[in-house]
């Protein structure tokens, strides 16, 4: 439940403030016209993640499929969370680019160029999760993987809207490091996990059951439990080292010199 939670908050996070940005930013320059292009785009985008999550669905039932869609997760994650750590500090004027971009066009080529952007940007946010959500699907219950998943999204639409109304007051670029670094221990768990199935599936160039035997108690059995705990801990203790540091400071700086 736990890694569903973050997948989604992390996820949804990101296309509500797309689609939050997107907004702001096309009443801000009087192209309210282009405001249903958002809305549809959005709408598109989740229809094609879901479509996707679906038909990814139907493959991941046996061991060769279980390790490739980790595999393809642990890319996906990798890559979401550079690409985060990069741009965040500058997404609202990378977005706002690009839609000035799209918007200059004249009549429905502005409204399709802004549709296909909203469309591009929300179904590469559920491409990303869908991968993810399929991953840990493979080793979680139904009832757990759909609290975490409506949790982790009630969240992220809640941050969202905080961010849009007090933005600043939100601590994004602290929000962006926590959930990365639980998304990079996962992505590790992800690969050893594909690692074993790939094994069990008899297709890797190796003594796959050996290796299927070796990696057992990490990929499923207890380690994996204790490595559950860890993405728990660690991402809770680098939190609490930003507070510390910021309490830190604020006090260093209101004390008497």
């Amino acid at each position: 439940m736990l890694q569903m939670f973050v997948i989604t908050l992390r996820e949804g996070i990101e296309a509500f403030l797309i689609v939050a940005i997107a907004l702001a930013y096309l009443r801000k320059t009087s192209r309210d016209a282009l405001v249903p292009a958002v809305f549809w785009g959005t709408g598109a985008g989740v229809t094609l993640s879901l479509i996707l999550g679906i038909k990814l669905a139907e493959y991941a039932v046996q061991p060769i499929w279980e390790g490739l869609l980790a595999l393809v997760a642990v890319v996906l994650v990798t890559s979401m969370v550079i690409y985060m750590l990069r741009t965040a500090k500058h997404l609202r004027t990378e977005i706002g680019a690009r839609l000035e971009t799209a918007a200059q066009k004249a009549g429905a080529a502005a409204w399709f160029g802004v549709f296909a952007f909203t469309v591009l940007m929300i179904t590469r946010e559920g491409m990303e999760t869908a991968f993810m959500i399929d991953a840990v699907a493979l080793r979680t219950g139904s009832a757990e993987l759909a609290a975490g998943a409506l949790s982790g999204t009630a969240l992220a639409a809640l941050l969202a809207w905080a961010w849009s109304r007090y933005g600043h007051r939100v601590n994004l670029a602290l929000f962006f490091q926590v959930t990365s670094i639980f998304l990079l221990l996962f992505a590790l768990q992800l690969l050893l996990y594909g690692f074993h199935e790939l094994a069990e599936a008899k297709a890797l160039p190796l003594d796959n059951e050996y290796w299927h035997a070796a990696t057992e108690a990490y990929a499923e059995g207890t380690f994996a439990q204790i490595y559950s705990l860890a993405l728990v801990l660690i991402p809770a203790a680098w939190l609490a080292l930003a507070a510390l540091k910021s309490h830190q400071k604020n006090r260093s700086v209101g004390s008497p010199a």
